[in-house]
């Protein structure tokens, strides 16, 4: 075992003095008004982005790539996200529409993972979203090329410079290549985290006519 692996195997997870505890019993009928609880939860227990999530999508050639986004809202519809449908994900998600998300408080040991399908909600909604967000926001959206190579440090200086005046000069100018993606979940999975490893896995899975149903999982 080398340094490394040793200061991994000193390292604890859920070092708190008490857990919250999770009775799926109570679980309400449909994932939605859980995750919101959840999150809301977490927020006030002191998680630091609580909603900060990880977005997992396929390329062309079926190979995975994961990265870490901000969820911009969660409703009947679905889950939501935004990037530059030029991006990276975005060439992903238009090559395939399917993607998981997931969700890590460490604050209450807890975990929620959604699966589905993916779509760009209408153009007008993205724009909304992008101009309801900060200056800087719009910036980083003008200046564009997402996931492009960059040349030097000192050309992303410039781009940006010319971004952060055009967004301040023109607050409400359109990006056109701006988009906000819908995940439609097809499963949803909560996890409660247990001191003695007796973890609460709760799956809803869509069933029939659009409801769900509900099973316990084995940690």
């Amino acid at each position: 075992m080398d340094d490394f692996d040793a200061f991994l195997h000193t390292l604890r997870v859920w070092d708190l003095p008490e857990l919250p505890r999770f009775d799926p019993a109570t679980a309400p009928e449909a994932p939605l008004p859980l995750f919101r609880e959840w999150l809301r939860a977490a927020h006030a227990a002191g998680q630091p982005e609580p909603h900060g999530m990880t977005l997992a999508t396929t390329d062309a050639e079926g190979h995975p790539d994961v990265r870490t986004l901000m969820l911009h809202g969660a409703d009947e519809r679905g889950w939501h996200f935004a990037s530059h449908a030029t991006s990276a994900k975005g060439r992903q998600l238009a090559e395939r529409p399917y993607a998981a998300l997931g969700f890590y408080w460490a604050v209450q040991a807890r975990q929620v993972r959604v699966r589905g399908p993916v779509v760009a909600a209408p153009d007008a909604e993205g724009q909304a979203d992008l101009h309801a967000r900060s200056t800087g926001s719009l910036a980083a959206a003008l200046t564009g090329r997402m996931s492009d190579v960059l040349g030097s440090q000192e050309e992303l200086a410039r781009a940006s410079a010319e971004a952060w005046e055009r967004a301040q000069a023109h607050p409400d100018l359109p990006v056109p290549t701006w988009t906000r993606y819908l995940l439609a979940p097809t499963e949803v999975e909560f996890f409660q985290g247990d001191a003695q490893r007796r973890h609460v896995r709760l799956r809803y899975r869509r069933a029939g006519g659009g409801g769900w149903m509900r099973e316990l999982l084995w940690p």
